[in-house]
């Protein structure tokens, strides 16, 4: 996987009428919490003053620059006491990015009747004036560091940011238009570069070809290597040593592509002028490049490879997606549903008790083209997302299930058990989604929730958990 660690810009605050030593204190027990969970490469501010803290409103701007001239992804603003609102609140303002707004639980006042923080209370407001300034923000409920919900939050947030922050950079790379029969891939590209910064990068399905043709010729020695890393990893008995050589070709050249353009994923016209001009399948190959943090959507479906960067962006990057067809219900099991296509799946997520029939020829396709996978994906929880729109709005489906074992399928495929599959099915046929899903390993619905509330024009859509229940969950309950 192509890791990209989220750095975190950490600005504690407190006020000036609360104890400094006390918020002190504070600062470092949540720097060292926040280090401890990993995920994140944390900027602080500690050469901003001897404390390491916001406590005055023209502090606000140096600690903008410094973040900015870090490229900080998202911003934490702890309340080490009561915190002063109008410093973090310009701040955020001036950064326009993701924003964690927490503070630990206070203590019961002193033998004296003195409280040293108030940490609830500067809460309420910076969160007030959050509101007028139109700052969108992501919120703990105010608890102890040690508490469950803050663990839970945070890395719910990091999850949330990551995505956010890859689709603000988001470039889809497009090779040849959609299959004139499937309506379904339609795009609006200009709306989506106007609504949402999406670049898309186009290239023709010939200019592909030629490349591929010259990658096999000219880069013998890059060519067999790949070609020995596949046999050695999957049985290729049924495969042409030519074959063979083109499947690695193109995977280079995608590859190569992808580098060169700064590309976070690549939706491909896999059928059917590639195998007419090219001779093979390009499934496996799809998987290997996702697998390697790559995501490659079939059909040419832009929306498709939106998600799929989301969704492996919410996983910070650490985990391959894989790319699916809705299809049929499981034959016995009335909420389980089977997450298919043809061969494109990554082999890293194949289950160990899986038969592979990797890079053999497409069992549905006339001529027998080489370069299909078969296998099934390993089960445990997944998290299954689509983004897509018409008539000029935009909606985030999301929920999770798991993956459970079923019948045999041809491809590469997994069966998925939700807790109520009807109501998906009313979400998918309602719309504004089509049968192409991401899926990734892991429960990751909240942080998709919550990175669409620093995306303007996409709405969350839950199905399970619900966004009540989503809330539930975040607040600890």
């Amino acid at each position: 996987m192509r890791k990209r660690k989220l750095k975190l810009g950490f600005a504690p605050t407190r006020r000036k009428v609360f104890s400094k030593e006390e918020a002190g204190r504070q600062r470092k027990l949540i720097l060292k919490k926040i280090k401890s969970l990993g995920g994140v490469e944390v900027v602080d501010i500690n050469w901003l003053n001897d404390e390491g803290l916001i406590y005055d409103i023209s502090q606000a701007h140096e600690v903008f620059k410094k973040f900015r001239h870090e490229f900080v992804d998202a911003v934490f603003v702890p309340h080490c006491n009561f915190g002063t609102e109008d410093a973090v609140a310009k701040l955020g303002k001036e950064l326009g990015l993701p924003l964690l707004l927490w503070g630990p639980r206070d203590d019961a006042p002193g033998p004296d009747g003195l409280r040293l923080r108030d940490t609830q209370c500067g809460l309420f407001a910076t969160s007030k004036v959050f509101r007028r300034m139109g700052v969108p923000f992501t919120y703990i409920v105010n608890s102890t560091l040690d508490d469950p919900v803050f663990e839970r939050g945070f890395k719910t947030f990091a999850a949330a940011a990551s995505a956010v922050k890859a689709f603000k950079n988001m470039r889809v790379g497009q090779v040849a238009p959609r299959p004139g029969a499937f309506w379904t891939m339609m795009v609006n590209e200009g709306e989506l570069l106007e609504r949402f910064g999406l670049e898309v990068v186009p290239l023709t399905l010939s200019e592909i070809i030629k490349r591929t043709e010259d990658k096999v010729k000219a880069d013998r020695k890059a060519i067999n290597r790949d070609v020995r890393k596949i046999k050695t990893a999957v049985d290729t008995t049924s495969c042409s040593e030519e074959s063979l050589q083109r499947m690695v070709g193109l995977k280079l050249v995608l590859k190569e592509w992808a580098e060169a353009e700064g590309l976070g994923s690549i939706a491909l016209q896999c059928w059917t002028a590639m195998q007419e001009e090219i001779g093979i399948v390009p499934c496996f190959i799809n998987g290997l490049l996702t697998g390697e943090g790559l995501p490659v959507t079939c059909e040419t479906d832009i929306h498709g490879a939106m998600t799929a960067i989301l969704l492996q962006a919410v996983g910070l990057n650490e985990r391959p997606i894989f790319f699916a067809d809705l299809t049929i219900r499981h034959p016995q099991n009335d909420n389980a549903e089977l997450l298919w296509h043809c061969g494109n799946f990554p082999l890293a997520l194949k289950d160990e008790k899986s038969p592979t029939l990797a890079c053999g020829p497409h069992f549905g396709m006339e001529g027998n083209m080489i370069g299909c996978g078969e296998f099934r994906l390993k089960e445990g929880p997944i998290t299954v997302a689509r983004m897509d729109g018409d008539h000029g709005e935009y909606s985030l489906l999301m929920g999770e299930g798991k993956a459970v074992a079923g019948p045999l399928s041809r491809g590469t495929y997994i069966w998925a058990e939700f807790g109520n599959w009807p109501l998906w099915e009313e979400h998918v046929v309602r719309g504004p989604y089509v049968h192409h899903v991401a899926g990734i390993h892991g429960n990751f619905a909240p942080a998709l929730y919550e990175a669409c509330r620093y995306i303007p024009g996409l709405k969350p859509d839950p199905v399970e958990p619900s966004e009540t229940e989503i809330q539930k969950w975040l607040r600890g309950q």
